[in-house]
C-alpha cells in the first residue's frame, strides 16, 4: 500500500518531468517560429528564445480564464520569507551564443573546481572531469567567457525533489548557450536507487537525451529522479550551508516549485585547474 508521503513524492517527480516536457515543446515552437522568420528576412537566427517560461502561460482571454480556474479566491497568498542574500554586484548578463559545442581542451586527468560567487555566499564545486569531460569542458569554456556572470538561479523545488536550478541567462528556464552537449556519467556510483544525493550537481535538460546546455541544478537534499541528468560535480561542505540558507528561505509560490525567495545571483563563476 502506497503511503501519503510516497504518493506526494511521486506526484512531485511527475510534476518535475511534465515541466521538462513543456519546456521541450516551448523550445520546439520557438525553433519553428525562428526558422520562418529566417526564411523571410534571409538571416540566420542563432539559438531559440522561448516566449513561454512554463507551460501554464497562454495568450489573450485564456490567461484570465486559466487564472480564475487555477487560483482559488479564498486561498491565502503564500508567505514570503525574508531574503537572506546580499545585493547583486554591478553588471549585466552577457548575450552570448554559439553554434556548436566547444572542442574538448581540458585535461581529463586533472582536478577542476568551479566556484560560484553568489549573492548568498560562495559555492565551491569539485568537478568530475574524467567522468564527464564534455560537461566539465563546456562549463570551463562558458565560465571563461563570463556566460554565467550576473545570472539568477531561477528555480527552487521543495516538494519531493529538492534542487536549486541555475545557469539560464534569461532567467526563464528556457535559455542556453546555443549548443547542446551529450549526456555523460549516468551510471555514476553515487546514483543509488535513482536518488541524486545531497551535494550532487547535475545538468538540467529538456527531457530528451543529449539536450543539456548551460542549465544545471544543485541538490540540497536527497532527491529521487531517473538517472537521465548528467552528474558532474559535488558541492563542498561550506557550499552546502549556502544552499541550506537559500532553501530555508523557500520559494515564491508556496506550492514547492517556483523562484527562490532568496535573490540568488551568480556574481562571478570561475573554473580552475589544480
Amino acid at each position: 500500500m502506497v503511503s501519503q508521503e510516497q504518493r506526494r513524492r511521486q506526484l512531485a517527480r511527475e510534476k518535475f518531468l511534465r515541466q521538462q516536457q513543456r519546456r521541450t515543446a516551448a523550445r520546439r515552437k520557438a525553433h519553428v517560429r525562428n526558422s520562418v522568420i529566417a526564411s523571410v528576412l534571409g538571416v540566420v537566427v542563432i539559438g531559440s528564445v522561448a516566449l513561454y517560461a512554463t507551460g501554464v502561460m497562454k495568450n489573450g482571454k485564456d490567461d484570465k480564464a486559466n487564472a480564475s480556474a487555477d487560483v482559488s479566491p479564498s486561498a491565502p497568498a503564500p508567505s514570503k520569507a525574508p531574503d537572506p542574500c546580499e545585493k547583486a554586484a554591478p553588471g549585466s548578463v552577457k548575450e552570448l551564443s554559439w553554434k556548436k559545442e566547444p572542442a574538448v581542451t581540458i585535461d581529463k586527468s586533472a582536478k577542476y573546481t568551479m566556484k560560484l560567487d553568489t549573492t548568498c555566499g560562495g559555492i565551491d564545486i569539485a568537478l568530475k572531469a574524467a567522468a564527464a569531460p564534455h560537461t566539465v569542458n563546456s562549463f570551463n569554456f562558458l565560465a571563461g567567457k563570463g556566460f554565467f556572470d550576473h545570472t539568477k538561479c531561477h528555480r527552487l523545488t521543495a516538494g519531493g525533489i529538492f534542487v536549486l536550478q541555475c545557469g539560464d541567462p534569461t532567467g526563464t528556464g528556457s535559455g542556453g548557450p546555443g549548443y547542446t552537449i551529450p549526456d555523460e556519467n549516468l551510471e555514476d556510483k553515487s546514483l543509488k536507487g535513482n536518488v541524486y544525493p545531497a551535494g550532487m550537481v547535475a545538468m538540467a535538460n529538456t527531457g530528451q537525451p543529449h539536450t543539456g546546455g548551460s542549465q544545471f541544478f544543485l541538490v540540497y537534499q536527497d532527491s529521487q529522479l531517473p538517472p537521465s541528468y548528467t552528474p558532474f560535480g559535488t558541492v563542498s561542505e561550506a557550499g552546502m550551508k549556502v544552499l541550506k540558507k537559500i532553501a530555508d528561505a523557500g520559494e515564491n509560490t508556496g506550492a514547492g516549485d517556483g523562484a527562490p525567495n532568496a535573490t540568488v545571483v551568480i556574481n562571478k563563476a570561475t573554473v580552475t585547474e589544480s
